[in-house]
């Protein structure tokens, strides 16, 4: 099996992995994923007991054990970029040996569970509420460098998405990627929302917020709230869940995303304080999964 370049896969002298600066053993089989570095040590405040802590950039990665089950959450900071980051990591710790840069024989799956913050765009979400990812497209392009783009992708969904919005060809092609069905199925319940979620490629401009600069397409939004494909309406925005779960499904891992809705863009109504809701959804997802 022909081994992976130094350049390629870059480890650190402890033998770690680049960026996360993670070793194997470091890592549970289910992760899960914030954004803000301070949240993974609210995730921790939940568990019984605590194996590791360790920290590099934006990455802080808490291993430790919840009823029984270990579980490792980790902080991707903002956006796609930083994901593809992530899960290309994530996979190598457990599906390449690390001593000899070659793939293992043995493929294993992780869980990875993305939980944040999110705005609605449909006016019936209300703010407060926990809003389960079934589909996610990407406005960032990331998943389109990768030649098995395609195979993870609802392109029928996409080929109808562009048409609707008259897509603008300056902009990077979205693709449209499903969530797990098995974590869909672990995670549902009465208080969550399913929808179809999208990751913008920016907080500003991409999700059509108008400061100095007047956006590319002004009725963008509007146009996204009114979208339907086959039923399925388009009910928010993040900024991470479509690389999550591309690369997850194209490497073999199952992905979810959950997010508490702390504003709704169509109503202009927001959260008076989200924080107790956040720390809500983190005790569910984490009871679910155990």
């Amino acid at each position: 099996m022909e081994k992976i370049k130094s350049s390629e896969l870059i480890i650190n002298p402890d033998g770690s992995v680049f960026h996360l600066h993670l070793r194997p053993e470091h890592l549970a089989d289910t992760v899960i994923l914030v954004g803000d570095p301070g949240r993974v040590e609210l995730v921790a405040s939940f568990f019984d007991e605590v194996e590791c802590t360790i920290s590099n950039r934006e990455f802080v990665t808490t291993t430790g054990i919840y009823k029984g089950k270990r579980f490792s959450a980790l902080s991707t900071g903002i956006g796609t970029d930083n994901i593809d980051i992530v899960v290309n990591e994530l996979d190598a710790l457990v599906n390449i040996d690390l001593e000899t840069r070659t793939p293992k024989a043995e493929h294993k799956s992780l869980n990875l569970i993305r939980i944040g913050t999110s705005g609605a765009l449909q006016g019936n979400i209300p703010v407060d509420s926990f809003l389960l990812s079934n589909k996610s497209i990407g406005f960032d392009g990331m998943l389109n460098f990768y030649a098995d783009r395609d195979d993870v992708s609802d392109l029928d969904f996409e080929k109808s998405f562009k048409e609707f919005v008259n897509w603008d060809a300056k902009l990077a092609s979205p693709y449209v990627v499903p969530a797990s069905e098995k974590l869909i199925d672990q995670l549902d319940g009465d208080d969550m929302i399913q929808g179809v979620t999208i990751s913008a490629n920016g907080f500003y401009g991409p999700q059509g917020r108008v400061l100095r600069l007047q956006t590319l397409d002004p009725d963008l939004n509007d146009k996204i709230e009114k979208f339907d494909f086959k039923g399925e309406k388009i009910t928010n925005y993040e900024m991470e869940s479509s690389a999550i779960f591309g690369l997850s499904k194209m490497l073999g891992h199952n992905a979810a995303a959950v997010c508490a809705i702390i504003a709704n863009r169509i109503t202009k109504d927001a959260s008076k304080d989200y924080k107790p809701t956040v720390k809500r959804l983190i005790n569910t997802v984490l009871d679910r999964l155990s």
